[in-house]
């Protein structure tokens, strides 16, 4: 299984961190056994656990997470799993505020910041193998 993350890479630095971590954190949450059991260190102190998958972060513009986020919709399914973070949610103080904005808010009308990929590898890779890193 492959997960990477798509980041708007003309965003502030502090809103690509931001972007990403929410996305990550929305993967971990919904994607069973992505996340490692607990490992305790020679000292006997515990370190909690963290992915177990690489997750590449890769460079992309509204544009292009606009177009794969309309291609996976139509590919979604138990094999993949995908988690987009738009403008409304960056600008949202709170989850119930979110829910409200995006409720009345069309889905042409959104920009989207970044979007998070979790699927088989090849599948994943047809969607985002040509893109680069994001640095």
């Amino acid at each position: 299984m492959k997960c990477v993350i798509i980041i708007d890479h003309t965003l502030p630095l502090g809103l690509i961190a931001n972007t990403s971590a929410v996305l990550a954190m929305s993967i971990g949450h919904k994607v069973k056994g992505i996340v490692g059991e607990d490992v305790v260190d020679q000292d006997g102190t515990i370190h909690r656990g963290i992915t177990q998958v690489s997750i590449p972060v890769l460079k992309g513009d509204e544009a292009l997470i606009r177009s794969i986020r309309t291609r996976l919709v139509k590919m979604e399914g138990d094999h993949l799993y995908c988690v987009d973070f738009c403008d409304v949610a960056q600008k949202s103080r709170n989850y119930d505020q979110y829910k409200s904005h995006l409720r009345q808010t069309s889905a042409n009308a959104l920009n989207y910041l970044g979007l998070a990929i979790y699927g088989p590898d090849k599948e994943v890779s047809s969607l985002t193998g040509h893109l680069g890193l994001l640095r």
